[in-house]
């Protein structure tokens, strides 16, 4: 072999031919599926929150998982009027500290259940007195043995780095949730309408975006209430997949000092939602940030210094 030929890289995929971009695809299915299985154990766990109250609610979770995290405090709060709050994992994992959860209940959400520190958090919480409920994707895995409830993403199996449709299906789930814990029949119609949305949205024409930002190294993300979660996701896949650095700021945020550094080398993407509109809108941004990737030169499903599962302790 000679060094010319060594030397070159693997073919890049057409943006339509790679996983990401397949997976994005898969998520309309996988939402109206989980929407159809998930009933009776969310009637289970609906059932036994009813019976027993939570003070408030706690999540814990890692990266995309963390913005369907911050999706879930918005949900919880407006929808029900609890105080939802995002638990640090180190907390008890490198300080050793152990939290007062009598009462608490505690929303571990994870595409793996790998990652030692959520898990170990996990079994530090129910040590506290929470009452834990795992949203994860991987039902056999250590998240789920230590949660007294499991609540099932049913995304199926999702090989890209990227996280797309365990994301989506996160949100599913916590509106599912929401939505029979409150009993509200308009959020329940609201979101059973949802796979026909999204697949109307699969096509909508993304090419200004992926044209525009082709050539773009900087750039913020806003958004506030339900859109701030969308906000920070979109930052986070622009980084990982286009290798474009992107942060996700609350749009009330932003005018505390990064506000300064707008001008037209830093350009502003701009998010704002109801409660369902995440599900639809995000299914249709994945496509085009899969096609920005490609258009950049990168491979999305396999980003530098990335990996499926991400062990932190």
């Amino acid at each position: 072999m000679s060094p010319a030929t060594a030397a070159q890289p693997p073919a890049l995929p057409a943006a339509a031919d790679t996983m990401m971009h397949r997976e994005t695809h898969e998520a309309i299915d996988a939402v109206a599926h989980q929407l159809a299985r998930n009933d009776e154990v969310i009637g289970k766990l609906v059932k036994m929150l009813h019976k027993y109250p939570p003070r408030f609610v706690v999540t814990c979770a890692r990266g995309s998982s963390d913005h369907a995290a911050t999706f879930a405090k918005y949900v919880f709060e407006t929808q029900l009027g609890l105080v939802t709050a995002s638990a640090s994992p180190s907390v008890s994992s490198i300080y050793g500290s152990r939290q007062k959860l009598d009462g608490v209940l505690y929303l571990a959400i994870s595409q793996s259940g790998k990652s030692p520190d959520i898990v170990n958090h996990a079994k530090a919480a129910r040590r506290a007195g929470a009452r834990v409920v795992a949203l994860v994707n991987v039902k056999e895995s250590p998240l789920a043995e230590v949660a007294h409830m499991v609540l099932p993403l049913l995304a199926g199996d999702e090989r890209s780095v990227a996280a797309t449709k365990s994301y989506i299906c996160s949100l599913s789930a916590i509106l599912h949730l929401a939505s029979r814990w409150k009993d509200d029949s308009e959020l329940t119609e609201a979101l059973a309408a949802v796979p026909e949305q999204m697949r109307a949205a699969w096509d909508l024409d993304w090419s200004p975006l992926v044209d525009g930002l082709v050539d773009v190294r900087n750039m913020f993300v806003v958004g506030r209430g339900f859109g701030l979660a969308a906000a920070q996701e979109a930052a986070l896949k622009f980084k990982e997949t286009c290798g474009l650095h992107a942060e996700g700021f609350s749009a009330a945020e932003v005018k505390h000092g990064p506000m300064t550094l707008v001008g037209p080398a830093l350009p502003v993407g701009a998010v704002r939602h109801p409660a369902c509109t995440p599900l639809v809108e995000m299914l249709s941004f994945y496509k085009a940030v899969n096609a920005l990737a490609v258009r950049r030169g990168r491979n999305p499903d396999a980003p530098p210094h990335l990996n499926k599962v991400t062990s932190t302790v």
